[in-house]
């Protein structure tokens, strides 16, 4: 699968995927998830960001486990 919102640059973040450029890494908007923060907050809180960057988070975490349980 390709996710072409996802951005992984050894210079940004230390190489840990991020949306889209930014700065956020994915593993801080799954972590915001799981604390029990909704989509709308997190978009609220970064506006930057839009419901398919949130879709595409929730896509790349689930390929990434599905590729580690298939080993």
């Amino acid at each position: 699968m390709t996710f072409p919102r996802i951005t992984v640059d050894p210079d940004v973040m230390g190489g840990a995927p991020c949306v889209r450029q930014s700065r956020i890494p994915v593993a801080t908007l799954l972590a915001m998830m799981a604390e029990g923060m909704s989509v709308t907050d997190i978009l609220t809180d970064l506006p930057f960001l839009d419901e398919e960057d949130m879709a595409e988070v929730l896509n790349y975490a689930a390929d990434a486990v599905r590729d580690r349980t298939a080993r």
